[in-house]
C-alpha cells in the first residue's frame, strides 16, 4: 500500500520555512537564545533563569500519581528545591565531575535530583527503575556512583543486595518518610536543613552533565558522555521538532532512566518554559486518555509500541475524551510505522510526526515538523544545522571505509548507512573509559550511526534498518522495518518483528514473529493467509515463515528486540538483556 502524504497548511509554526531556516541557522546564534549566566549551565538554563522572571509562579511539573493526585511545582518552587539538592550535595562532599545516579520514576523528586545535580556541577547518571540488581551494579560500577537517589522498596530489592559489591557508592538517598534501611539517609530529612540559596558555580560548555548507558548487542554497556552545551540543542530541537512553546502544557511518556526521558521529559521543554505533565502510571489506554484530557496537554511526544496499543483499541476510546488541547503529536524511540500515522488522523485528529535520533546524538537529528508535509513511514527531514549523509556499505551492511575515506551516496532512493558531520553540541564527547570504541564511531569525518537508510527526491529520510539487523536472502538486502510495516497491515496482525534465518540455499530467509488482534486465533489457515499477503505486497523479499507471538519481547523504550528473537531462534547466547521489558 503506498500512503498518502499529510500535506499541512498551519497557521502557526515555530518553523514555517525550513529552506529558509536552514540557510540561515547557526548553533553560535542558538546558543544566543540562551541566557548564559555562569558559563552555559543546563540547570540554570532550565530553572533559576525562569525564576528570575514573572514566569516563577507558572506551573514548571505537574505530576500525577498513581491514585490521580496531582502535585505541582512552580518554576520558583523548583528553583528552590533544587538549590536544596545541590546544597545537599555540597554537605555531603560530593563535588564537580563525580557521578550521582537516580534510580526513580516520574516523581517530584527525580527532577529536583536531575536538575540539583547539574547546578552542583555533578554529572548525572539515570537508571531505568525496572532494572534488575546486576544491569544496576554493572551501571553504578562503570560510572563509579558515588551517590544514588531512589526509593525505599528499590532500594531493598534491587540495590542492597549489591551494595557490598560498590565500595564508590558512599551515599543512599531514600525517597518518602521513613524510616530509611539501614546505610542510607532520608532524602527528605536531608533536604529540610539546607539552604534554597545555592550560587551556581561558573560552567564551562564542555564541563560534564549527563553519563548515559546504552546495551550493545554484547559486551558490557556504554556509557555516552554528555556535555551542558548539549542544552543548546535540547532547547532548539525542543522548538523546531516539537514546536514546543512556553504556553504549552507538555507530556513525554519515556521513561526518565533513557536519554528521551531526560532529554525532553525533563530538560527541553523546561528550557522553553512549558509546563511539563508526569504520570507515574503505567501504561493503561484509559488512563492515558484521561491524562491527556483532564492534564489538557497541547504537545504530547510517546512511542510508537504505546502508539500501536492504543490503536488496538480503535478510534472510538479516543472519541470519549476531550483531547481538543492536543495540538501536535510526536513520536520516537523506533521507527513509526506508516498506519499509526494515519491512525493518528482519524483518532486524534493529528498525524504523528515521526522524528530519529539516538542516545549519542543527545538529541533529535531527523524530524517531521509542523508545517512540513508528512510522508507517512518516512524519519522526515534534517534539523537546521545538522548536515545529515548516506554512505556507502559492504557487504556487512556497515559504510565502506578506505584509508580513512568514505564515499556519499547522492543518487535518490539508493540505500546508504546514515551518518552525520560533526559538530552539534549535543554530540556525545566519548564512551566513559573507552577511546578505543569511541574513534570506531567516526570515519572520514562522519559520525557513523549504525543505521540504514534511504533518502527521497525530496529530501525526506527512510529508516530501513540496523546495519546489524539487514537480512542477506538471495542477492536480496532486506530491511526488516519494512516488512514489519505491511505485516502490520493485514487486520489481523497488531505487531510483527522480523529476523533473518540462516539458510543453505539462500543465505538466509525471512522469517516474521507476529502478534495477533484480539479476535484472530493463530491458526494454520491465518499463517499460510500471512505469508501469500506478504508474497503479494512485497514480492522475493516476503517472510517464508510466519510465527505466531503474543510477547514479543520489547526494551522498556518500546523496541521489539529482533536480536533477542534470533537469538532464541538459533539457540544462541541471548547476550545483554538488561534493557527487556519486565527484566527487573
Amino acid at each position: 500500500m503506498m500512503w498518502e502524504t499529510v500535506h499541512k497548511n498551519p497557521i502557526q509554526a515555530n518553523l514555517l520555512d525550513y529552506a529558509a531556516e536552514c540557510r540561515s541557522f547557526s548553533w553560535e546564534g542558538a546558543r544566543a537564545r540562551l541566557y548564559g549566566r555562569h558559563g552555559l549551565n543546563i540547570a540554570y538554563e532550565a530553572v533559576d533563569r525562569h525564576a528570575e522572571t514573572e514566569r516563577r509562579h507558572q506551573t514548571a511539573l505537574r505530576c500525577v500519581g498513581r491514585d490521580d493526585k496531582v502535585t505541582e511545582l512552580t518554576y520558583l518552587d523548583l528553583h528552590r528545591e533544587t538549590g536544596r539538592f545541590a546544597n545537599v550535595l555540597r554537605e555531603l562532599g560530593v563535588g564537580k565531575g563525580e557521578r550521582v545516579f537516580t534510580l526513580l520514576g516520574r516523581v517530584p523528586d527525580l527532577y529536583v535530583t536531575v536538575l540539583g545535580t547539574l547546578k552542583n556541577l555533578s554529572v548525572l547518571s539515570p537508571l531505568f527503575s525496572a532494572f534488575g540488581p546486576e544491569p544496576i551494579r554493572e551501571r553504578l560500577r562503570l560510572g563509579g556512583g558515588r551517590v544514588l537517589v531512589t526509593t525505599p522498596e528499590l532500594y531493598a530489592r534491587k540495590v542492597a543486595p549489591i551494595r557490598d559489591s560498590l565500595p564508590a557508592l558512599e551515599h543512599v538517598l531514600v525517597t518518602g518518610d521513613g524510616p530509611a534501611p539501614e546505610g542510607t539517609r532520608l532524602l527528605r530529612e536531608a533536604m529540610t536543613g539546607a539552604s534554597p540559596r545555592f550560587d551556581i558555580p561558573p560552567t564551562d560548555s564542555e564541563d560534564m552533565a549527563l553519563l548515559h548507558f546504552t546495551s550493545g548487542t554484547t559486551g558490557r554497556p556504554k556509557g555516552a558522555v554528555h556535555v551542558h552545551a548539549a542544552v543548546i540543542a535540547h532547547r532548539a530541537t525542543a522548538v523546531y521538532a516539537l514546536d514546543l512553546r512556553p504556553e504549552d502544557t507538555f507530556w513525554c511518556t519515556a521513561d526518565p532512566g533513557w536519554v528521551t526521558g531526560m532529554s525532553y521529559g525533563v530538560i527541553a521543554p523546561l528550557t522553553i518554559g512549558a509546563t511539563v505533565v508526569a504520570d507515574t502510571g503505567e501504561f493503561d489506554a484509559r488512563r492515558w486518555y484521561r491524562t491527556l484530557q483532564d492534564q489538557r496537554v497541547s504537545v504530547w511526544y510517546t512511542a510508537p509500541t504505546a502508539l500501536r496499543m492504543l490503536m488496538r483499541h480503535g478510534g472510538e476510546l479516543a472519541a470519549g475524551y476531550d483531547l481538543s488541547r492536543l495540538r501536535f503529536v510526536a513520536s520516537v524511540g523506533e521507527p513509526l510505522n506508516p498506519e499509526i500515522v494515519v491512525w493518528g488522523l482519524r483518532a486524534l485528529g493529528l498525524p504523528v510526526h515521526d522524528n530519529w535520533w539516538q542516545t549519542e546524538t543527545g538529541a533529535i537529528m531527523i524530524s517531521n515538523y509542523a508545517a512540513m508535509d508528512v510522508k507517512p513511514g518516512s524519519m522526515g527531514r534534517p534539523l537546521p544545522g545538522i548536515r545529515a549523509a548516506l554512505l556507502r556499505r559492504g557487504a556487512d551492511g556497515r559504510a565502506l571505509v578506505s584509508d580513512g575515506e568514505v564515499q556519499v551516496v547522492e543518487e535518490p532512493d539508493a540505500e546508504g548507512e546514515l551518518a552525520l558531520r560533526p559538530g552539534w553540541p549535543s554530540m556525545f564527547r566519548g564512551y566513559l573509559d573507552d577511546p578505543e570504541r569511541y574513534a570506531k564511531a567516526f570515519a572520514g569525518g562522519w559520525y557513523l550511526t549504525g543505521d540504514v537508510a534511504r533518502r527521497d527526491a525530496d529530501g525526506y529520510y527512510w529508516f530501513v534498518a540496523r546495519a546489524d539487523d539487514v537480512i542477506k536472502s538471495a542477492g536480496h538486502l532486506i530491511g526488516p522495518f519494512e516488512v514489519e510495516s505491511v505485516l502490520m497491515e493485514h487486520p489481523a496482525v497488531a505487531e510483527a518483528g522480523v529476523i533473518g534465518k540462516p539458510d543453505p540455499v539462500a543465505g538466509e530467509l525471512v522469517k516474521a514473529f507476529v502478534t495477533l488482534r484480539p479476535g484472530h486465533e493463530p491458526t494454520d489457515a491465518l499463517r499460510r493467509e500471512l505469508v501469500a499477503f506478504g508474497r503479494r505486497r512485497l514480492g522475493a523479499v516476503a517472510p517464508k515463515e510466519i510465527a505466531f507471538d503474543q510477547n514479543l519481547p520489547h526494551t522498556r523504550s518500546g523496541k521489539v528486540m529482533r536480536r533477542l528473537l534470533k537469538a532464541r531462534e538459533l539457540g544462541l547466547p541471548e547476550g545483554d538483556i538488561s534493557t527487556l521489558e519486565g527484566s527487573g
